[in-house]
Formats: C-alpha cells, sequence, structure tokens
C-alpha cells in the first residue's frame, strides 16, 4: 500500500491539502533512566479537540458548482498520510478546509483554462485514477487474504526470540571512561578495580546477600538501584547486546558472572523467564505476515497479466 500511497503524496492537489503541519510534541518530563537500555522515546500526538457533531449529509463547503457534505470531508482526511489525519481532525480542521479550498479553486480555474483537455493532464488524471484504485484493490486483497496456521505455526518457531521475555535485576559496577555519571564522592574505578568489585559483589551474593538490598547501596545505575537493581521485564533488543546476551543465558535464580558493557560490569539475577505461546501472540502474527502474502499475491497477479516491455526502452544498456 506504500508504493501506490507514495504517488498520490506527490501529485500538486495532495501536497497543498496536507500542508497542515502536526503539532510539535510536549518533550517528555525529565525522569532517570536506565542507561545501558538502549534509548526508546515514545511521544503519542495530544488528543485532537472534538469537532463539533453535524448530520452526515450536511453540506460543510461550497466551491462555485461543487460541494461537500461533512461525511465526505472525513473521508477527505482518511486519504490524508496518517501524521496529518489527526490535526486535519482537531485544531487544523479549519486550515486543511482553506487549503481544501484553494485546490478546488485552482481546480475550476483550470477547468476554465481548458488545461483539463490537455494530454498531459488527461494521463496523469487517468493515472492518479488508476493509482487510487489499485490501492483500493490491494488494501481489499489483504483483508481477504487468510494466513494458514502452518505459516503461522512456522513463523512462531522461526522467531521463538521474539515471544521471549526475561524479569531481572542488576548490580551495575562503573569504570573510568563509562557512559554513566560518576556518583558523588564515589573513586573513579580503572577496569581492573571495577572488575574485582564486581567479582567481590557476586561473591556476597552467591554466599546469601540480599541482591535488592545490595543493589541500593552498591549499584551505579542509579535509576535501577533506587529500586534494587530492578529492571523490570524485557524482551530481546532492549538491552544493549552483552548485557541481553548474557541475561538469556540464565534461569530463574541464577546470578551472571561480571558482564562487561561500555557503561560497567553488571552482575544480573534474572527472577522470570515467560514464553508467549502461538495462540497468545497468533493475531500479532497474520499482521506480520498479512503484508507479505498481498505482495506474493500481487507478484502473481502481474506475473499472470503477461506485461509486455519494450527490451530496448528499458534495456540496462541505455543507462
Amino acid at each position: 500500500m506504500t508504493f501506490f500511497r507514495s504517488f498520490l503524496i506527490v501529485c500538486p492537489a495532495a501536497c497543498l491539502l496536507a500542508q497542515t503541519p502536526p503539532p510539535k510534541p510536549t518533550p517528555p518530563a525529565d525522569a532517570p533512566a536506565t542507561p545501558f537500555v538502549k534509548p526508546k522515546i515514545t511521544v503519542g500526538p495530544a488528543a485532537p479537540a472534538k469537532p463539533p457533531s453535524v448530520p452526515p449529509d450536511r453540506i460543510v463547503l461550497t466551491v462555485g458548482n461543487f460541494s461537500l457534505t461533512a461525511a465526505q470531508f472525513d473521508q477527505l482526511i482518511d486519504m490524508l498520510p496518517e501524521q496529518m489525519r489527526a490535526p486535519a481532525r482537531g485544531p487544523g480542521r479549519k486550515q486543511f478546509a482553506d487549503n481544501l479550498v484553494r485546490v478546488l479553486v485552482l481546480a475550476q480555474e483550470g477547468k476554465r483554462r481548458g488545461l483539463d483537455q490537455t494530454p498531459t493532464y488527461k494521463l496523469q488524471a487517468s493515472f492518479q485514477l488508476n493509482n487510487y484504485l489499485a490501492g483500493l484493490t490491494f488494501t481489499q486483497i489483504g483483508k481477504e487474504g487468510k494466513v494458514t496456521d502452518a505459516d503461522a505455526r512456522k513463523y512462531y518457531e522461526e522467531h521463538q526470540a521474539d515471544w521471549d521475555s526475561v524479569t531481572a535485576r542488576h548490580i551495575l559496577v562503573r569504570f573510568q571512561g563509562s557512559r554513566v555519571p560518576l556518583r558523588q564522592n564515589q573513586k573513579d574505578l580503572t577496569d581492573a578495580e571495577a572488575l574485582a568489585k564486581a567479582q567481590e559483589l557476586r561473591k556476597r551474593l552467591v554466599e546469601g546477600a540480599d541482591f535488592a538490598a545490595l543493589a541500593k547501596i552498591e549499584s551505579d545505575d542509579v535509576g535501577s538501584g533506587a529500586n534494587g537493581g530492578d529492571l523490570g521485564t524485557f524482551r530481546h533488543g532492549q538491552m544493549t547486546a552483552a548485557f541481553d546476551a548474557a541475561a538469556y543465558r540464565l534461569k530463574p535464580g541464577e546470578i551472571s558472572e561480571p558482564v562487561k558493557t561500555e557503561f560497567g560490569y553488571h552482575i544480573i539475577k534474572v527472577e522470570k523467564r515467560e514464553t508467549k505461546s502461538f495462540e497468545e501472540v497468533r493475531a500479532e502474527i497474520d499482521r506480520r505476515i498479512a503484508p507479505a502474502e498481498s505482495q506474493k499475491t500481487l507478484e502473481e497477479m502481474v506475473k499472470n497479466s503477461n506485461p509486455v516491455l519494450d527490451p530496448e526502452f528499458f534495456s540496462l544498456a541505455k543507462q
């Protein structure tokens, strides 16, 4: 579907309609974060103001002999790029309408000048209509497609790691050059000194020291340390690579040897490991596979249509 939309977005009318800028996101409040976790910033759009409720058949815009109902106006918004829809339904609603008026005024002026009778217009208009119809058809093919149980299970088995999660704690011992700030009144340990400290802390844990209590005192990861080293639950790829690999090798209750990353030496304790069942993730698998299945259907349709391309015109040798 992205392929088809890309053509629509570059046409002049679509560019005018998409001029309403999205609202600037509000910066998140400062909060301590575990530094060795890969940065992940999620900023949701502000909730748009609810537009007035009017009957769907009410005419809300008229330009010359062209009229638009409330329902048709909403349908046009649905055609915009996804990031533009919320503003056009909320704070940018009037601006979107103003841009739409400009499009209609220019189109009517183009007809007055006879531009709709030129070969260039007819070719481009024909292509745009076909392009839009192609997009609708591709969407319908995607809705009609069925991911078989066998294909879904095969995907599940091949991507098993995607469904695994680990709940763990850690104690971090930083060393010189670490990306973690040095705590106040703390010595800037060399690599060797940090490793030695991490090994000593692990020894105390193996001998029965309480992990959470020790983390609160000794961990240089201030964010998690205040919570007893608690990292919560994470999936593959959310932590830095060496940490991720070490955590997923551990069984619940096990304590790792010191694990070196760019942040320092980590002592990791896995508290729980979970794997989602096939039934739990079936819907997600379908969403992942469906676009590829639609693409396969499209390629088969193209093959069966026997398209003819002039070999001389499209020869790579002409480039």
